[in-house]
């Protein structure tokens, strides 16, 4: 039996404004990768019939190096805020949705790694 009033076990079940921060972070997120994959189309249109050196020194320029670990940063913290948005509401089970969070983070960190790997080791290689 509880004795506590429906008002008060509705007080402090309202938003706890951690929701902000996230729906800023993917909105700064998604403006900023406009312009990284508009670079990054028109880098692919100028090399499509380039050979393999010539788009390794293409990478290993410092401005292309750069805006490629840029985009490749931004695009993967993009990527995690919004499924952590889709499975928060749509994963309906505690243990589930846990579990999922945690492989999502784990899973996109790890992708982003080995892409930055990849950069560096083209760039410096």
């Amino acid at each position: 039996m509880n004795l506590r009033s429906p008002l008060a076990r509705a007080r402090g079940l309202g938003a706890a404004h951690s929701g902000t921060h996230h729906w800023w972070i993917q909105r700064l997120t998604s403006i900023a990768l406009v312009p990284l994959v508009l670079w990054l189309a028109f880098s692919f249109v100028s090399l499509a019939t380039a050979d393999h050196a010539t788009a390794t020194a293409w990478l290993r320029t410092p401005v292309n190096a750069v805006l490629m670990l840029a985009l490749i940063g931004i695009l993967f913290q993009h990527m995690q805020l919004g499924l952590q948005v889709v499975i928060e509401d749509y994963v309906h089970g505690h243990g589930s949705k846990l579990a999922a969070l945690v492989a999502v983070k784990y899973g996109t960190a790890l992708l982003a790694i080995a892409a930055i790997f990849a950069v560096f080791k083209i760039a410096f290689g």
